[in-house]
């Protein structure tokens, strides 16, 4: 069942609002390629909102506008209604982390003049795939001073970049011979980092590369031990297309959720639930950290805010009166691609939100799957308030799988579905997503914030 493509429905005021929301979104993740960053932004923006962190408030009453952060990697933000949280409550949750490389504890060593940095691939990645481009550095160290250094390099016009080299196809033979996990090892994945000697010692490049780090940041070695290192596709986020209808840039996957669902969070007047944006890490790499899905993060944060709201009433209210939505992306049908899809069941560019009933893989493993009757109240929302819908999945039932942060909820009793903007070229360095589509998440996630 398909549904009509957005752009043939949109009058020209319309679209122009798509454009515009599109192209700050653009901006907003060119700019935050990082949870911290991301966390850090978000921030900003919610307190000239009128957001206030709630650690600072004894009371917490209809109206307020709270957040809360943790560990500088996960934050969530609320409107406090005038009905009491465990009555009824409107949760989206999102992931702010992306599939990226980091950098190795020990990560420095050099090679036949040439300085390298060991890394780590983060998430399901195409290894390939990050060979030759251009690479930037975002990091945080942490002296043992407790004092945090920065680093963000290859993003600003005048930024040195980084890249991992590959062999070139005249010598390629044996490497042709190989499977595609054959041929491209993971621990092949080594940044080129710096090549002038800084005198004729042993390892004379790596001596150069850490007398650069100590002047210009503060950084020794042993300092890298406790530090955060992601490195990722250098460049801005740009327009794709001669018409600009679509957006190609690193970490949609799951960013243009996190930011529209926490736009629409900012965007919406106050009503008479509370509603709340979840934003978390660590999501693909399957949410076992103190900053995930499965923290007891978000648990706190809800007995604190009965605690400051005044209500005697427990977790399970609270839960058992939610309905929630995993804000993360699906498949887009690729006509390159055609054999790995089922055509009656995949989501069409331009055709809006998906909303993605089964994830996990074969006999639906791992998959977080929402009753009839709450896929209908979604349906009927979407459909009264005029939203761009279409079903989804990942593929074809055999070719893979994958999930989502939807079962850390659902197993609260929160009712919980998968909803998101759907993305061409998941995981890929370089991401390509529609601005109809996004600007159609956008507007979903403000309904469900609202709707009845």
């Amino acid at each position: 069942m398909l549904k009509i493509n957005a752009w043939k429905s949109w009058k020209e005021k319309e679209k122009e609002k798509v454009f515009s929301f599109a192209e700050e979104y653009r901006n907003f993740i060119s700019e935050n390629k990082t949870e911290r960053k991301f966390v850090d932004a978000s921030v900003e923006l919610a307190k000239k909102a009128g957001f206030k962190n709630i650690s600072t408030m004894k009371k917490i009453e209809a109206g307020d506008r709270i957040f809360k952060v943790n560990k500088n990697k996960q934050v969530i933000f609320g409107k406090i209604g005038r009905i009491p949280i465990e009555e009824e409550t409107r949760f989206i949750v999102a992931h702010i982390d992306a599939p990226r490389l980091d950098l190795k504890p020990n990560p420095v060593y050099e090679d036949e003049g040439m300085v390298f940095l060991k890394t780590r691939y983060y998430g399901g990645i195409k290894k390939y795939h990050w060979l030759t481009i251009p690479l930037a550095l975002y990091g945080t160290a942490v002296i043992k001073t407790g004092e945090k250094k920065i680093i963000e390099i290859g993003d600003k016009p005048d930024d040195p970049v980084f890249t991992i080299t590959d062999l070139l196809p005249h010598l390629s033979k044996d490497q042709f011979k190989k499977t595609i996990e054959e041929g491209f090892p993971g621990e092949s994945l080594n940044v080129v980092a710096a090549t002038i000697p800084l005198d004729d010692d042993k390892d004379p490049v790596k001596k150069n590369l850490f007398s650069i780090l100590k002047d210009r940041y503060g950084i020794s070695e042993e300092d890298l031990i406790s530090s955060e290192f992601e490195v990722v596709p250098a460049g801005q986020a740009r327009d794709l297309g001669f018409d600009r209808s679509l957006i190609l840039g690193y970490g949609q996957d799951d960013r243009v959720c996190s930011y529209t669902c926490f736009r629409a969070l900012i965007d919406t007047k106050e009503n008479e639930r509370s509603m709340f944006c979840v934003l978390v890490d660590q999501e693909e790499i399957g949410s076992y950290g103190s900053t995930s899905a499965q923290s007891a993060f978000f648990q706190f944060f809800i007995e604190e805010l009965l605690q400051k709201t005044g209500s005697k009433k427990s977790l399970r209210d609270v839960y058992e009166n939610s309905r929630a939505i995993s804000a993360d992306v699906s498949s887009l049908f690729d006509p390159g691609f055609k054999e790995a899809y089922d055509p009656r069941n995949a989501a069409r560019i331009h055709h809006g939100v998906c909303v993605e009933r089964t994830t996990g893989g074969r006999g639906k493993a791992g998959s977080t799957e929402p009753t009839a009757e709450y896929i209908a109240w979604i349906r009927k929302i979407f459909d009264e308030n005029k939203i761009h819908w279409q079903s989804s999945e990942l593929g074809k039932i055999e070719q893979g799988g994958g999930g989502t942060v939807a079962t850390f909820f659902a197993r609260l009793n929160i009712p919980t579905i998968d909803c998101g903007t759907g993305v061409i070229s998941m995981h890929a360095p370089f991401e390509v997503t529609s601005k109809a589509d996004i600007y159609s998440t956008y507007l979903a996630y403000k309904t469900f914030y609202t709707a009845k």
